[in-house]
């Protein structure tokens, strides 16, 4: 079964700049703008906005 165009994979990379990123899913018809979510950057020690990446 193929995957569905409208739950795409995006790469969500750190904004404290340590280059670490998180893999997930987003649905694109409740959120058409970039995910922004809090999570924990092991490298940084703490909790840190993750953007998504284009």
């Amino acid at each position: 079964m193929a995957r569905s165009t409208a739950r795409p994979v995006v790469k969500l990379k750190s904004t404290a700049g340590t280059g670490v990123t998180y893999v997930t899913r987003k649905n694109r018809l409740n959120d058409p703008d970039r995910l922004v979510l809090r999570k924990y950057d092991p490298v940084a020690g703490e909790h840190v906005p993750f953007r998504e990446e284009r």
